[in-house]
């Protein structure tokens, strides 16, 4: 049997449970417990790393795996960074302020990590530390560039490694949609051209990432939000991972 561990870690306070979608249902839980038994002796990832552009349902899958495997959970600070309103809204005169304060609270939440040799942790999060740079080398003109590395730098922050990292991928238009339905008042200035370089930039970014294993979710039609038999595929998707790249395209029968 493949046990699981619990830590006292928390996230920082501030963070809003209920932008990460609806908790498992019981008969679900059940389920996920079930195919972590069945995995038998096969390895199954301590730290998994949720990724994926703005909408694509990265902090929902992250909660989901997180009471699957009863790990604890880590979620990006979006609703308390204080400047990402106005950087929807008025565009690059916010886009410094925005990247550091991620920057800053980012690096605190990765020192706060429990044992931070991290040699036995068990943590799910829907953030990857140096994912902050893709964001930055977006947004910000190159003397703010420079002053966010010498920053970023001066941090000396190592981010841990995940033991998986699942990289959700889905169209712009599909990420313009799920970020309307969400009805965050903040989000809805997102223009289709920023999420267009954004999923370009994400594509770019795990095209070339070799620092953990990635299972790599087309995630265009995937809801697990809602539909059990989805989030059960990607967990069987996990316990069956081999190498150091899979990707994952729902059979038909399973949309």
């Amino acid at each position: 049997m493949i046990e699981t561990q619990t830590s006292s870690y928390r996230p920082a306070e501030g963070f809003d449970p209920s932008l990460s979608g609806p908790a498992l249902s019981a008969d679900m839980k059940a389920r996920a417990a079930a195919q972590i038994i069945e995995a038998g002796s096969r390895p199954v990832p301590k730290f998994i790393a949720v990724e994926g552009p703005i909408g694509v349902g990265k902090t929902t899958l992250a909660k989901k795996l997180s009471e699957a495997f009863d790990y604890p959970l880590m979620l990006e600070p979006v609703t308390e960074n204080p400047f990402l309103d106005r950087f929807y809204t008025e565009g690059a005169s916010q886009a410094l302020p925005t990247q550091l304060f991620f920057l800053l609270h980012r690096a605190r939440q990765i020192a706060d990590i429990p044992g931070h040799d991290l040699l036995d942790r068990h943590l799910v999060c829907d953030f990857l530390m140096e994912k902050d740079e893709l964001f930055a080398k977006l947004t910000l003109d190159p003397q703010e560039f420079a002053l966010y590395q010498q920053i970023q730098e001066s941090l000396n922050v190592i981010p841990p490694k995940p033991d998986l990292v699942v990289y959700l991928q889905a169209p712009a238009t599909t990420l313009q949609r799920r970020v309307s339905q969400r009805g965050l008042d903040f989000e809805q200035s997102i223009e289709l051209d920023y999420l267009t370089a954004l999923a370009d930039r994400y594509a770019e970014f795990f095209y070339y990432y070799d620092e953990a294993p990635i299972l790599v979710v087309n995630a265009a039609e995937i809801d697990f939000a809602s539909n059990d038999e989805h989030f059960a595929a990607l967990l069987d998707q996990i316990f069956d991972m081999e190498g150091t790249r899979q990707f994952f395209n729902p059979h038909p029968t399973l949309i």
